[in-house]
């Protein structure tokens, strides 16, 4: 009797394990994209800002685009109720809506209010448009993860 129940538990942990790889692989893809898409927003680059140049401007913004875009992956996820091809392909559509929804909140805040992140990368202090700009990005990542569910 529980040689027949560990073959059916020991499946389900391999195609369960198998899922958990495929949607990390996914979301650190698009993690690395929306990081990507920061950095052509930013003189320079993005990487060098951070580590080399210790820009907290830089990295919050960065971190709070991550944040983000790990909120609607995870929505995705959650939504697609166990639906494998279903959950990547949703987490692959919404991330990537999320990063260019990102990417349009940035530049609406740069012609409206005249927060600029390309100015923002080069100022050594922590600005408050920075603040604003990464509460932005993640309030963005909320809606849109709430809207996937």
């Amino acid at each position: 009797m529980t040689v027949a129940l560990a073959a059916p538990l020991a499946e389900a942990l391999g195609r369960g394990a198998l899922a958990i790889l495929a949607y990390a692989l996914l979301g650190v893809a698009l993690l690395v994209a929306g990081f990507y898409v920061v950095d052509l927003t930013v003189p320079g680059r993005l990487s060098k800002v951070i580590q080399q140049d210790r820009n907290p401007n830089a990295a919050l913004l960065a971190g709070s685009g991550a944040a983000a875009v790990g909120l609607i992956v995870a929505a995705s996820i959650w939504s697609a109720g166990g639906v494998l091809h279903e959950g990547l392909l949703s987490a692959l559509v919404f991330g990537l809506t999320g990063i260019a929804v990102q990417t349009a909140g940035t530049l609406l805040f740069d012609r409206v209010a005249g927060i600029s992140m390309r100015r923002l990368v080069t100022e050594p202090e922590l600005e408050p448009g920075t603040v604003l700009l990464s509460v932005t990005h993640l309030t963005i990542g909320v809606i849109t993860a709430v809207a996937v569910i």
